[in-house]
């Protein structure tokens, strides 16, 4: 049960309308999340330019892949929901390849390394060995787009922790609890 107000239309911040507008504009409908995290136009605004910037990195498939597993490792039972809908419907990911995601894993040679890397950050708060970062490089990633991953590991943490914190209700089709996957 969300631990927060979710906002109306017309309780929005005129600093976030415009932000949460668009949002609506492209998804269908306005998730919970957002119309939650709206009430903090600065915040709300930061995440959403960094949210539009990085979508730019690597590839969907890549970033849905490496949301999956930041949010299983963090709990996000919200993000996981959002991700996997997400990954299957916009980066066509088979079922398949959605749960290897949430462990961790893709088929992908090279997803796999940054999906694995993109783990290991979370799971070491940024403290991965040498040999992390060589198997990353190894599979062909530079130094940028080492970056753009440990900012995709960032921004999807910040909504991870924010969901985890005000739980909003669930909107998008509900997925199996890590432990049946």
């Amino acid at each position: 049960m969300t631990r927060t107000t979710i906002l109306t239309t017309e309780q929005v911040p005129a600093q976030s309308k415009a932000t949460l507008d668009g949002f609506t504009k492209n998804i269908g409908f306005t998730p919970n999340m957002m119309a939650a995290f709206a009430q903090s136009p600065i915040a709300f605004n930061a995440w959403a330019y960094l949210l539009g910037s990085l979508s730019k990195a690597l590839d969907v498939k890549t970033r849905d892949s490496i949301g999956l597993a930041v949010s299983e490792v963090n709990g996000c039972d919200y993000c996981l929901t959002v991700h996997s809908f997400t990954a299957e419907h916009l980066a066509k990911l088979p079922a398949d390849e959605i749960v290897l995601a949430r462990k961790g894993r893709a088929n992908d040679p090279k997803r796999d390394a940054a999906v694995q890397f993109a783990r290991k950050v979370i799971e070491t708060r940024g403290k991965v060995g040498d040999a992390d970062l060589n198997a990353v490089r190894e599979a062909g990633y530079t130094d940028a787009n080492v970056m753009e991953i440990v900012a995709l590991v960032a921004m999807y943490s910040l909504t991870n922790f924010f969901n985890n914190v005000f739980d909003p209700d669930m909107d998008f089709p509900v997925v199996a609890p890590a432990g049946s996957i």
